[in-house]
């Protein structure tokens, strides 16, 4: 499962504001509009306020724990996120983190091979795992007064998996063909991998792909699970997040008495090197004969929330709206509407540990000449930096891009995801429960200060994907 960022989890939910109804299941399966008070509260606006009014302590042991409550249907969902991804897949060894996830499934100490899907099904819930660059989660939603069952089977699971030898080559030809069919099978990804590769570096933290390299993926022992397992499954790596009906007396309880008991250990930090050298802006091309239209994606370096120029985040948010978010959009205006390409998106997400990318994809109207469309963004970048944002604009994007945060609320999964990612790659829960302020503050001064620094004199890649 992909990772859910807290800018496209929003900026999804904004689509609501535009007068979509939000529905929940019936037993009959059919939606039917949920009740509005949660959309309609009296005190601070949004901007202001906590938008889950999460409460968090830390066990003794070191496991943070977070509860996000919400009395609008008897269902909880739990999620334990590790913080630990493909970043941290050991040299030579990529795709590591991602398979130990799946054999977290093999079974524990007191929990049977695949009994906790199995059993989570039984009982009307659903349950998963995801691996990011940065985290490994795994979830249960389920009916609330089955809180205890599935904490006390990821407890289990958390304390000790057995990772047994006899299920490593059957997981690990499952592995492959998730590679085969989600990359190799997709020239999209297969473009996306490659360049990636030669931006960052095929051995570099950022240019591994998160399901490893296959000779790589080939030669993972179970020795290299187990020390994974054993250096970044600790609970002071750990957050534990509950959002639902749930009180928080009970959660505490529970908690102390299911989590508590796993022992506290020490935890390697994350160790990620530094982005390559700057060297301009690279060129980078891959023909395929299944592609029909010229693509280009454009990744520029830029700073995280944690890394290098720190301020830059939130304005480099807006900046992205503001270029590549909907018809709208300086660059739609002027490449699609144009008639140059059929698409154009820009996307920055500074919510990482390390340093991360501004990008840039667009693809060719057919007929229409690769080198025409790079000369016409460029012509659009070069306008931007030389005669700057307007109030206007800024004002716009904000407003667009905060206009989902209140109807984040009404999804189950959206508060664990955000909070849990967040924690878990060294944010503070403030990021996400005031990101709209932190949004709403922006000034157009700080836009174009953030588009200096990242697009005056890029340091990046220009990866053409064309047809054979």
């Amino acid at each position: 499962m992909a990772k859910l960022t807290r800018r496209t989890c929003l900026t999804t939910a904004a689509l609501g504001a535009a007068g979509l109804p939000l529905a929940a299941p019936t037993a009959q399966g059919q939606g039917q509009p949920l009740a509005g008070p949660a959309l309609v509260q009296s005190g601070p606006p949004v901007a202001e306020r906590a938008l889950f009014g999460a409460s968090s302590w830390t066990l003794p042991n070191g496991l943070r724990v977070v509860l996000a409550e919400s009395r609008r249907a008897p269902v909880v969902a739990h999620y334990l996120f590790y913080g630990a991804g493909g970043g941290e897949d050991p040299a030579g060894k990529s795709g590591t983190a991602h398979f130990l996830e799946h054999m977290m499934f093999k079974g524990s100490a007191h929990v049977a091979p695949g009994a906790i899907s199995l059993i989570v099904a039984k009982q009307g819930g659903q349950d998963n795992a995801f691996t990011s660059r940065d985290v490994t989660a795994y979830h249960q939603h389920i009916e609330a007064s089955r809180l205890e069952l599935v904490m006390r089977m990821e407890a289990d699971r958390f304390a000790g998996p057995t990772l047994p030898a006899e299920t490593l080559e059957a997981e690990r030809l499952v592995i492959l063909e998730e590679r085969r069919q989600r990359t190799d099978a997709n020239p999209r990804a297969k473009f996306w991998e490659a360049q990636e590769a030669a931006l960052w570096g095929a051995q570099h933290w950022h240019g591994r792909p998160i399901i490893g390299w296959e000779d790589e993926i080939r030669a993972i022992t179970r020795d290299d699970l187990a020390a994974f397992y054993a250096q970044r499954y600790a609970p002071a790596n750990a957050v534990l997040v509950v959002a639902g009906d749930v009180r928080e007396a009970e959660l505490r309880r529970l908690a102390e008495d299911l989590y508590g008991g796993v022992p506290a250990r020490p935890a390697q930090g994350r160790h990620r090197a530094p982005p390559p050298a700057p060297n301009g802006v690279q060129r980078f091309e891959l023909k395929d004969p299944a592609v029909r239209e010229a693509s280009l994606m454009r990744q520029v370096m830029a700073p995280g929330m944690l890394v290098g120029e720190t301020r830059h985040a939130y304005p480099l948010e807006v900046l992205a709206h503001l270029l590549g978010s909907g018809p709208g959009s300086r660059l739609n205006r002027a490449l699609v509407q144009t008639g140059l390409a059929t698409s154009v998106g820009v996307s920055y997400s500074g919510d990482v540990p390390s340093f991360t990318t501004f990008s840039f994809a667009t693809t060719a109207r057919q007929g229409v000449q690769p080198a025409r469309l790079e000369a016409a963004l460029d012509a659009e970048l070069a306008r931007l930096l030389d005669h700057g944002v307007t109030e206007d604009e800024v004002r716009r994007s904000i407003r667009q891009l905060t206009a989902g945060a209140v109807l984040a609320l009404d999804g189950l999964g959206a508060a664990p995801r955000l909070l849990g990612d967040a924690l878990a790659t060294g944010l503070s829960i403030d990021t996400v429960e005031f990101w709209p302020r932190h949004i709403r503050e922006v000034t157009a001064p700080q836009v174009m200060a953030a588009a200096q620094a990242v697009l005056a004199a890029p340091a990046g890649i220009n990866g053409w994907h064309l047809p054979a």
